[in-house]
């Protein structure tokens, strides 16, 4: 793929939204000049009609502008209409969602009585994936396609007449065999699923679509999103986009990996309405969906032109080459840096904040496992700690804060030291280049402070890559936020695109009212959700909907309070089979609802136990864990 393709993809010269045609739900349109609308899906049985209409409302007053609902059979989707009926009566008019999984019937009777449908291209037309291997023929495949088409144009002309709207949602869990065989789970597999349906409502002039990649890992869904947008855009559409990581799990987990997903595309323009899926009641993502569109809503910088070969493909991921220094780039895990530097003097407590402790038997420091791999202290002076020698203390000898002139005064006196080096994008010019050309020993922190810092740096780096620099680089991101949940938020939404694509060794993160322990946290936070660097237990859990039939919040809670300490493990906790075994196909073991209070529990993607009561699951899943020996107990110390 040429290279300009690219820089369609990753914009480095300021925010602008990616062009697209505006779509009509119920009203209130979104795409095109529209802002990015947020929604959220309920999570009662839908025949419930009074509880989902509670629900709906909670949502609505939260700041939705959608609520999706979903309907598995014909009988959830007649609900609907008595939904919107009962929603309309207090007062409330918004353009309600169907969720189809499966069952064309109920596609069709939901769409007289909702504003938008959403389905699943993977299972709206075959039947659950039993990922056979079977090697289809170019016939073959074609004369799926034909078979396709004539199960779904029902449904497109019913849309039509009734003027409602349609996402073709794709669920990386949940591919059809027919892709699954030729193209693999991949992003282009997933990406080529939405294409085929796509072509369809073309063919049959109907372009009331909205369409979106969904995946557990934000890798995937990113890599899978942008090659859907390359591939629209060679074939003359300009669908909207939704957004969503899904199953991303809950607390600040689940919105930090939301962060990254949805924000890395956010910072390429991509994206006209996002759904923050959270395993946590449905009103409680409006807010977070809301945080990340306003900061790329705030954005008034105007864009320069700048003509600089973007040096990455945006489709697959590919870690920029660096040299090591002090362990920091190569191959080396990226690091996380804290950043003390306000701090007027470092004393103990300090140091254990950001994840050190020091053990007299042994007379040093010790490293806990969300421990800073450095410590940035400048000029503030150590005060009474024991044996500083034993902490990987980044202080005044060797450390340049902004300037050329500073940074070429230090390698002057200290050539051959390490030098961590401050500087901000807008600093990487030909002199800088030229200087860094020559260097070995410099360990660059790049230091941004909102929005338009993501441009200019993804330029500087690009510089460097072009006139092949191959010193590490961290990324530095100071914020003055209101409080943790909008500092962890953007914090994570401005950096995860650096690390998605490889470009950077590490992260140092500080804010104003923003303790060093929950700096250091985020930072950590953010290198997992964006898939490089494993520190704690994840949790791949869905927020559950009416096809959930245990308390999934409760369930989750259970899990995590049994399971938290194991380090490393990926554990999926889903509402139900629907995607549920293939989003957390990468999960080590698996916690999936089969029906009223019954759970298969899973090892990987093999079924261990089927239909066991959900009262014992936990301490089933437990002793699976046990008897393979991922098991550890739980430091108590």
């Amino acid at each position: 793929m040429e290279p300009h393709v690219f820089s369609q993809i990753i914009k480095i010269n300021g925010y602008n939204r990616r062009i697209t045609q505006p779509v009509n739900v119920g009203g209130l349109a979104l795409g095109g000049q529209n802002p990015i609308r947020l929604q959220s899906m309920t999570t009662t049985n839908t025949n419930d009609i009074e509880a989902t209409v509670e629900q709906a409302i909670r949502i609505i007053n939260a700041g939705g502008h959608y609520v999706r609902i979903t309907a598995q059979g014909v009988r959830e989707a007649e609900s609907l209409g008595e939904i919107r009926k009962l929603l309309q009566h207090k007062g409330f008019n918004i353009p309600l969602i169907a969720d189809i999984h499966f069952n064309p019937q109920a596609a069709l009777a939901a769409a007289t009585k909702v504003s938008k449908i959403r389905i699943n291209p993977g299972n709206y037309a075959d039947p659950r994936a039993n990922f056979s291997e079977k090697l289809f023929t170019n016939q073959e495949y074609e004369a799926e396609l034909v078979r396709v088409e004539e199960r779904f144009v029902p449904l497109i002309e019913t849309c039509k007449q009734n003027a409602v709207a349609m996402r073709i949602g794709v669920n990386h869990g949940s591919l059809s065999d027919r892709i699954m065989n030729r193209y693999g789970d991949t992003p282009m597999g997933m990406a080529l699923s939405a294409m085929e349906f796509l072509r369809i409502c073309k063919k049959h002039s109907y372009l009331s679509v909205v369409v979106s990649m969904k995946s557990s890992s934000t890798r995937v869904m990113v890599q899978a999103t942008r090659l859907l947008v390359k591939l629209m855009d060679d074939e003359g559409m300009n669908f909207p986009v939704h957004l969503g990581v899904t199953e991303a799990g809950e607390g600040e987990d689940g919105r930090i990996k939301s962060a990254v997903g949805i924000g890395t595309l956010l910072v390429d323009g991509i994206g006209d309405t996002i759904r923050v899926s959270l395993t946590e009641e449905p009103e409680f993502e409006i807010p977070v969906a809301n945080q990340l569109v306003d900061i790329f809503s705030q954005s008034n910088a105007t864009p320069v032109a700048r003509s600089i070969e973007v040096p990455i493909n945006p489709f697959t991921y590919n870690r920029r080459k660096t040299i090591p220094v002090l362990e920091v780039g190569q191959s080396a895990a990226p690091v996380v840096i804290a950043n003390l530097m306000t701090e007027s003097e470092i004393t103990s407590k300090a140091i254990e904040n950001v994840g050190w402790r020091y053990s007299e038997s042994k007379n040093q420091w010790g490293k806990l496992d969300l421990g800073a791999d450095f410590i940035l202290v400048g000029n503030a002076p150590l005060n009474h700690i024991k044996n500083p020698e034993t902490l990987p203390i980044i202080g005044n000898s060797a450390f340049c804060k902004y300037g050329m002139a500073n940074l070429t005064s230090l390698y002057t006196s200290n050539q051959t030291e390490p030098v961590f080096t401050l500087l901000k994008p807008e600093e990487i010019d030909e002199k800088a280049l030229n200087f860094f050309a020559k260097s070995n020993n410099c360990i660059l922190l790049l230091s941004i402070e909102k929005l338009e810092g993501v441009f200019n740096a993804r330029r500087a780096i690009f510089q460097m890559m072009n006139a092949g620099i191959t010193l590490p680089v961290v990324i530095t991101l100071s914020l003055s936020a209101a409080n943790v949940e909008e500092f962890q938020l953007n914090s994570a939404a401005l950096t995860g695109t650096f690390f998605i694509d490889g470009l950077c060794d590490g992260i140092m993160l500080s804010g104003n009212n923003i303790n060093s322990a929950t700096a250091t946290s985020t930072g950590f936070a953010i290198l997992q959700a964006a898939g490089v660097r494993v520190t704690k237990t994840e949790f791949i859990s869905c927020p559950g909907c009416g096809r959930t039939l245990f308390n999934l919040n409760d369930t989750l809670r259970k899990v995590k309070e049994q399971t938290a300490h194991l380090k490393g493990l990926k554990i999926g906790v889903m509402g139900c089979i629907v995607n549920g075994p293939g989003e957390m196909a990468d999960a080590h073991y698996g916690y999936v609802g089969a029906g009223a209070g019954k759970i298969t529990l899973y090892k990987g993607k093999e079924v261990v136990k089927k239909h066991i009561p959900e009262s014992s699951a936990v301490d089933e899943l437990i002793a699976i864990i046990k008897a393979n020996g991922d098991w550890i107990d739980r430091d108590v110390n």
